[in-house]
C-alpha cells in the first residue's frame, strides 16, 4: 500500500453561530470591495500551525503527541475583534479578523504545540505567531482601509470557548479550497 501524503494544518474551529457572524461581516466588507478572493464561510478557522505535507505515519505520531499535550492544557476563551491587513492598506494581501480574550493561553498553547512537533520534523515558523481569521486575499477596497474599518467597526461576535484543537486536511477541489477535520484533541 502506498503511503499517500496529505496537506494539513492544526487549528481552532468556530461554532456555526460564530461562522455566521463572521460571514455577515465579510458580506458587509464585500460591498466596499472592488475585487478580491474571499474565504468560504465553512473555512473560517484560526491556524495554530501549518504542517504542509504529512504522511499517515506522521499523522499517528502527531495524534499521540497532541493528545498527550492537550490533556494537560485547560480550555480558554477568545473574542473576535478588530480588522487588520497583511501586505499594505491599498491592496490587502490578507484581510483578517483579530482576536482578544485569553491570548496568553492561546500563545502558550501555540508554543507548546511547536515544542512537541519539532522533534517530529515540524520546526517552528520563522515569523512570529500572529493569530487571526482570514476573511479574504488580494482585496482592493473602493475607499482606504481606515475608512472601511470605520464603517464596519461596530460588529460584535459571540465569545468562543476553546475546548479542543483540530487537525485539518486541506485540499483543492474544483478550484475551491476544502478543509476537512481529521482529528480532534480535547483540552483538559
Amino acid at each position: 500500500m502506498v503511503d499517500q501524503n496529505i496537506r494539513a494544518f492544526l487549528g481552532i474551529d468556530f461554532t456555526e453561530e460564530v461562522k455566521d457572524e463572521i460571514h455577515e461581516l465579510q458580506q458587509n466588507l464585500k460591498g466596499y470591495a472592488l475585487k478580491g478572493r474571499w474565504k468560504g464561510r465553512d473555512n473560517f478557522h484560526l491556524t495554530l500551525k501549518f504542517l504542509a505535507q504529512i504522511s499517515f505515519a506522521q499523522k499517528a505520531q502527531i495524534d499521540e503527541s497532541l493528545q498527550s499535550l492537550c490533556r494537560k492544557e485547560k480550555p480558554f476563551n477568545l473574542e473576535l475583534k478588530g480588522l487588520g491587513v497583511f501586505g499594505g492598506k491599498e491592496s490587502c494581501r490578507v484581510l483578517w479578523l483579530g482576536l482578544a480574550g485569553d491570548m496568553q493561553d492561546l500563545r502558550s498553547l501555540h508554543k507548546k504545540v511547536d515544542q512537541v512537533l519539532t522533534p517530529l520534523g515540524f520546526p517552528p515558523e520563522r515569523r512570529p505567531f500572529s493569530p487571526h481569521i482570514t476573511l479574504g486575499q488580494d482585496i482592493v477596497f473602493a475607499g482606504g482601509f481606515e475608512e472601511i474599518q470605520a464603517k464596519v467597526g461596530g460588529f460584535e461576535f459571540t465569545p468562543t470557548h476553546v475546548e479542543r484543537i483540530h487537525l485539518f486536511k486541506s485540499e483543492q477541489v474544483q478550484f475551491k479550497r476544502i478543509y476537512t477535520k481529521l482529528a480532534d484533541y480535547s483540552l483538559g
